[in-house]
């Protein structure tokens, strides 16, 4: 269980947590139910009300030696919520799907554990894609977006950090977020796509299955990208790839070219103007578009 110092479990100020009947609280025990079971991933599920980071709370956890592999932690609303570069993720109170879960890919070599937020991205977007009926893509390396109004925009991120002998992977997903809820234009959410399914309990089982799924193929493969199909499929599903790009990389530099492949390290390789192929495995990617 998480912490109750750093996770409440009760609304405050007084207001009922069916305040928003248009976003109702998830069903914990309902979701322990589908998704916690012998023999699978999940070893525990934990719904709080409120808190700063369910990766802080899990990773916290996870160093302490007090949370086993297949922990998820779920919040309906997350205080300080951070993407990555640090940039801040904040929504409405149950407005989107936000959980963190604990993985050990310990027959991995760790120098594999880079695919783990692509996998995961893999994951959410076919998840959705099923369950909510949206049209979903990827950007690299850890962005779903959605189309709205015939724009791309992001309606999710996703951030893996080390925690101890493990990995915490957070999600992201705006799901119910309205136009004048969103915190920058170029976000978007399931609902502003048109999502046909916007109730959060069968979205997150979804997703979690389909992330069980993927990982048990990566972990079977000995987390080799090409051998569990999963490279190919990241490919197929990601928007960055055949656009002109603009990686903005440590130190102030940047590089500008056509992103041709993702490698077998998970990194992107851009075909730059010079001829060279740069393959950039950490940096902020600008979609450019058509000159």
């Amino acid at each position: 269980m998480t912490s109750r110092n750093t996770a409440e479990h009760t609304t405050g100020g007084g207001r009922s947590r069916w305040s928003d009947l248009d976003r109702p609280p998830l069903n914990a025990a309902a979701l322990r139910r589908a998704l916690v079971r012998e023999g699978g991933l999940w070893t525990e599920l934990d719904v709080v009300q409120r808190t700063g980071s369910t990766n802080a709370d899990l990773v916290a956890r996870a160093e302490a030696g007090t949370a086993a592999e297949g922990a998820v932690v779920v919040a309906e609303e997350q205080t300080a919520g951070r993407g990555r570069l640090d940039r801040s993720w904040t929504a409405p109170a149950r407005s989107g799907l936000i959980f963190s879960v604990l993985l050990r890919p310990q027959e991995v070599p760790v120098a594999r554990w880079g695919w783990l937020p692509l996998l995961t991205g893999v994951a959410v977007a076919t998840a959705l894609s099923r369950a909510a009926g949206v049209d979903t893509a990827l950007k690299w390396p850890n962005d779903l977006l959605v189309t709205v109004g015939g724009e791309e925009r992001k309606a999710g991120g996703i951030l893996a950090e080390r925690a101890g002998d493990g990995v915490v992977v957070g999600v992201g997903i705006n799901v119910t977020l309205r136009a004048d809820e969103l915190p920058v234009p170029q976000a978007g959410s399931l609902v502003l796509a048109g999502a046909v399914n916007t109730d959060r309990d069968p979205l997150l089982r979804a997703v979690l299955r389909a992330l069980e799924d993927w990982y048990g193929r990566w972990r079977a493969a000995g987390g080799d990208p090409a051998a569990c199909g999963l490279q190919e499929t990241y490919a197929a599903g990601c928007a960055t790839l055949g656009r002109r790009v603009r990686a903005e990389l440590p130190g102030d530099r940047s590089l500008v070219g056509e992103a041709v492949a993702v490698d077998g390290d998970g990194r992107l390789v851009l075909a730059t103007d010079t001829g060279e192929r740069e393959p950039v495995g950490a940096g902020d990617i600008v979609h450019l578009r058509p000159a």
